[in-house]
């Protein structure tokens, strides 16, 4: 995700899911739903990160009676999002199933210069940005003035990974408001369908040290384009399950 450095990975990355920060009058009760890609309701779309890289290309297939999505990447990053309106509170439990045949090799997403993977889902957040250390904010203001958005107040992207351990949590080098949580490391899985459960809040509060603000939006990634390699995740079945529900 080299997304032009010298500019706030906000700008490019996950702000671009549309979704406008939220007041309090404005947020919703927490209600469990299902993002199914073949829904147009959901209002899942293709977004770009810049057009100096290249686009991943993702596709819908039909795979064992269900739509999955399949992202193929080959010495590109971009994403594909869907907006939580009117932004709500965090859900307890996010799920999803994935499957990626292997990893990118050479990868490592401490390394901004390696910073690839074959499978991530990331939720986007709101908060107060004034509440953030000054360089923080100013980097918020770049990205804002860059792409006309104001970027969510923080992601929290669950990634494959091959160098670190499940459960390390991967600070990205461009802004403390992007935290990555390694779910699933190395081979183990590779070739199958993999689901995947997670205590959102619990995951935010260690990410963080902080309470989840709304969630604005839901995005998932296949990139390569550090690496220079290729590869292919699909995805499938991503769901929101609130507390009693």
């Amino acid at each position: 995700m080299n997304c032009l450095r010298g500019m706030a990975l906000v700008a490019l990355s996950v702000c671009c899911l549309h979704a406008k920060a939220a007041s309090g009058a404005n947020v919703a009760p927490c209600s469990s739903r299902s993002f199914d890609f073949d829904r147009k309701e959901v209002g899942w779309t293709h977004q770009p990160l810049s057009k100096l890289k290249r686009d991943t290309v993702y596709s819908l297939a039909r795979v064992e009676g269900r739509v999955v999505l399949r992202g193929s990447a080959d010495k590109s990053a971009s994403l594909y999002v869907a907006p939580v309106r009117p932004a709500m509170m965090a859900p307890t439990t996010v799920s999803w199933d994935w499957k990626t045949d292997a990893l990118v090799p050479g990868a490592d997403n401490r390394d901004k210069a390696r910073e690839d993977a074959p499978l991530r889902v990331l939720v986007q957040f709101d908060g107060d940005i004034t509440t953030l250390p000054d360089e923080e904010q100013k980097r918020f203001k770049r990205a804002k003035n860059l792409t006309g958005l104001q970027p969510p107040y923080a992601v929290l992207m669950y990634i494959w990974s091959d160098q670190v351990a499940v459960g390390s949590v991967i600070a990205s080098a461009h802004t403390s408001q992007v935290k990555m949580l390694a779910v699933a490391s190395g081979t183990g899985g590779l070739g199958s369908w993999q689901s995947v459960q997670r205590n959102l809040i619990e995951d935010y509060r260690r990410a963080y040290g902080a309470e989840p603000g709304p969630v604005l939006g839901v995005g998932v990634m296949t990139d390569t384009d550090n690496t220079g390699t290729k590869a292919v995740g699909e995805y499938a079945d991503i769901r929101f399950k609130c507390a009693g529900g």
